[in-house]
């Protein structure tokens, strides 16, 4: 079943019909095997990877690493809830390493980020500190190639 969550992964437009017949299974295997996925929170949500470079939207997104104190009883998972509850947080993970949580957060500029950071996360109780990297251009995201080079399809010819 598995196989049936890697081909949504990759393609959530994917219909049950051609899933099933990319992996050889029944049709109605393939709906209840889905419908199981999304009643036991397997499958969250279904996105769209969006390149917003070509569209006239402004979007800055920051990588913002953070250094926290656990909360007794709570471990990181409270900090974190209140983190990742803003609006601007877009992901939130547990990281080993330097660093306690990396954040990810959006805005329509580098200020409105910055703000973010200064006014809602850096005084939080727990956060120690905090180390905002601004990504400059996107070139892999969830396994997708955002801007292919030209390619060189010349035959090379050894004499």
């Amino acid at each position: 079943m598995e196989e049936i969550l890697e081909i949504l992964e990759n393609n959530g437009k994917a219909t049950p019909e051609e899933i099933a017949a990319m992996t050889g299974k029944n049709l109605e295997e393939v709906k209840d095997a889905i419908k199981k996925f999304e009643k036991d929170n397997v499958i969250l949500k279904y996105n769209t990877l969006i390149n917003w470079e070509k569209t006239s939207k402004e979007v800055v997104t920051a990588l913002i690493e953070v250094k926290v104190t656990p909360q007794m009883g709570e471990g990181f998972d409270k900090i974190a809830e209140r983190i990742y509850k803003y609006p601007e947080v877009k992901d939130c993970y547990l990281m080993s390493g330097g660093f306690d949580l990396t954040v990810i957060v959006e805005g329509k500029s580098m200020k409105e980020v910055a703000l973010f950071v200064a006014e809602k996360l850096a005084p939080l109780d727990s956060v120690l500190s905090t180390s905002t990297h601004f990504v400059l251009k996107k070139y892999k995201d969830k396994g997708t190639i955002f801007e292919k080079g030209p390619q060189d399809d010349r035959e090379a010819i050894v004499l």
